[in-house]
């Protein structure tokens, strides 16, 4: 396993390897994506809004899930590259038991108190049933989200990424085959959708808790003494990633109030199509920092400070470029993209026009979730939480409130390509700090 993290990387070599990262999040972000669409076009619009009402909750659990995952692969990356095997097998173990626990009591609060918790997401009368349903379904399979989320940045530690894109592709032609037949022809409605998400999240989930079973494996499963220390660190490293989710939740919540307010049901079921762009888009750059932050790790801990040095220059300089392409790609696509979620008019030119605004976040986004991923990586969990923090709650929920006071809708578009603006010159203070200034901070001088 650490012949292929422990090497010198080229530009195409790096970008190689992240490869089966970054398509792993892409096809995650797609399970959303293409449940939107069959509830779109064949439940209708209300039923899209129902379905965004209720997925701040189980963003909770992929929350937690990338908490273990990327903070925990910082852990197990560095004792790997330390050369202590069994600690990072006994981590390993452990924070996969820890995920499975908190997903196991996720889904009894969603069956217990299913119209509380709906209520409290915004779910007026109209829309009640249908988030009730779909969050039901969706979190009685939190277990096999958790094992995905883990298993999407585990197996890349242990050195088959392409046994994650695999699986997590498998998944997701499995996601869109079921939408299509327990929305269609079944007629199970939202509740389908649920489903078929569940059901797609279970392939990789059974087949990744096969293969750390093994002991073949450099990296698997085995018995553990609790280890404290090691879980804490992996939940500060990972905070920031964790923050991120759990964030998204919360301006989720955020956008469906104020677009109820400003533009009614309709409002809602823009939001949440320019909300499956942004998770589409930026998956690409999510895939991109989790893929190499094993590396990062390894470097870190084997204390190799030129390579790590060299992976930094490679990962922003191609952050940087694929940005600008990003952005006019989403800009020019914007129309066909809100055709493929809707033919309802008012719903259409309400999102067609906030796409073309909101798409300018994508061209600082990168930079700011790779500097939270990279600092996550060297267990810098502060900086990264400080940084993601900042990024998706903090100047995002300022924006929100402020901007539609004075720009009206057009405000509330606006408000993440803010939030990513503010946070970029919060990121590149973090960088002259910890990586161009002078001191014993400076990670390439330690």
């Amino acid at each position: 396993m650490t012949t292929s993290i422990n090497q010198y990387f080229s530009p195409w070599s790096l970008l190689k390897f992240a490869f089966p990262s970054i398509i792993m999040m892409m096809f995650m972000s797609l399970y959303t994506i293409v449940d939107g669409i069959f509830v779109s076009r064949f439940v209708g619009s209300n039923a899209l809004s129902s379905l965004n009402i209720a997925f701040p909750a189980a963003s909770v659990v992929i929350a937690v899930g990338t908490m273990l995952a990327t903070g925990g692969t910082a852990v197990i990356s560095k004792y790997l590259g330390e050369g202590k095997k069994r600690e990072a097998r006994e981590c390993l173990s452990l924070f996969l038991l820890v995920g499975l626990l908190f997903s196991f009591f996720a889904a009894l609060i969603a069956v217990l108190f299913p119209e509380p918790i709906c209520r409290m997401l915004g779910a007026n009368d109209l829309l009640l049933a249908d988030s009730i349903t779909y969050l039901k379904i969706l979190l009685l399979f939190s277990p096999a989200c958790m094992l995905q989320t883990l298993f999407q940045c585990f197996l890349v530690t242990a050195g088959a990424p392409h046994m994650g894109l695999i699986l997590t592709i498998l998944a997701g032609l499995v996601n869109a085959v079921m939408d299509y037949v327990l929305i269609v022809p079944c007629q199970l409605g939202i509740g389908g959708a649920a489903m078929a998400t569940g059901l797609g999240q279970t392939i990789p989930a059974v087949i990744g808790l096969v293969f750390f079973l093994s002991p073949r494996h450099e990296l698997h499963l085995t018995r553990f003494s609790f280890r404290v220390k090691e879980l804490l660190q992996a939940c500060y490293n990972g905070s920031s990633e964790m923050v991120t989710q759990f964030s998204n939740a919360v301006i989720t919540l955020l956008f469906n109030i104020i677009l109820m307010r400003l533009a009614g049901p309709n409002g809602v079921a823009a939001i949440t199509i320019l909300l499956y762009g942004q998770f589409l888009f930026q998956a690409f750059y999510l895939g991109f920092s989790i893929g190499i932050s094993p590396v990062i790790g390894f470097q870190y801990g084997a204390e190799n400070r030129k390579e790590l040095k060299n992976i930094y220059h490679i990962s922003f300089w191609f952050t940087a470029i694929i940005s600008v392409f990003m952005t006019a790609a989403a800009i020019f696509l914007s129309t066909g993209i809100v055709t493929i979620f809707t033919d309802d008019p008012k719903t259409y030119e309400l999102a067609v026009t906030g796409f073309q605004l909101f798409a300018v976040n994508f061209l600082f986004c990168g930079f700011n979730i790779l500097s939270s991923g990279f600092f996550t990586a060297l267990s810098n969990g502060r900086v990264s939480a400080i940084i993601s923090f900042a990024r998706t709650l903090v100047f995002t929920t300022i924006s929100l409130l402020i901007l539609p006071q004075f720009l009206g809708i057009n405000g509330a578009w606006l408000a993440v390509p803010m939030a990513e603006f503010l946070t970029l010159l919060l990121s590149i203070g973090m960088h002259r700090k910890y990586f161009f200034r002078e001191g014993r901070q400076n990670y390439f001088l330690k």
